[in-house]
């Protein structure tokens, strides 16, 4: 049974952002984004508790801004998704999941050290560029259900 229900456009919309956000960090990295936007879709906590699709949690805005940076700047993100990141995508939706992202609903490169905390958000690990946050304990319990 699939992590959450999707369709074809989740499966190609999702590659399209995993590239986008991950595609100098490979497969493994393009997963772990996958992790985040399956785990917000999942995530019942103040943040994301209105979103229940893949679509939904791409096009989030918060703040006045897209919550992944490549909606608004990425022109990777308007390219037509490929197999191999398909195949990537349809893997998170259906269950894969993996330190640091296991359980993490944010990420960003800072392009320095990760802090030890973002937005007072644990830090759970990094890989290669990417520094990843789990919720602060008690606050989105969800997260680890799905």
């Amino acid at each position: 049974m699939a992590r959450v229900a999707y369709r074809n456009a989740d499966v190609n919309l999702m590659a399209r952002m995993m590239r986008a956000e991950a595609e100098g960090e490979g497969k493994q990295g393009m997963l772990y984004v996958g992790n985040v936007i399956v785990n917000r879709v999942v995530a019942q906590c103040p943040d994301f508790k209105d979103l229940t699709t893949v679509e939904d949690v791409i096009f989030q805005v918060q703040g006045g801004n897209y919550s992944f940076e490549a909606v608004q700047k990425g022109n990777v993100f308007y390219q037509r998704a490929r197999e191999s990141e398909r195949r990537l995508a349809r893997r998170n939706l259906e269950f894969w999941r993996d330190h640091p992202a296991k359980y993490a609903l944010w990420y960003f490169n800072p392009y320095a050290p990760c802090p030890p905390t973002w937005y007072d958000q644990p830090f759970a690990g990094q890989f290669k560029q990417h520094c990843f946050y789990e919720p602060a304990a008690g606050t989105c319990e969800s997260v680890y259900l799905g």
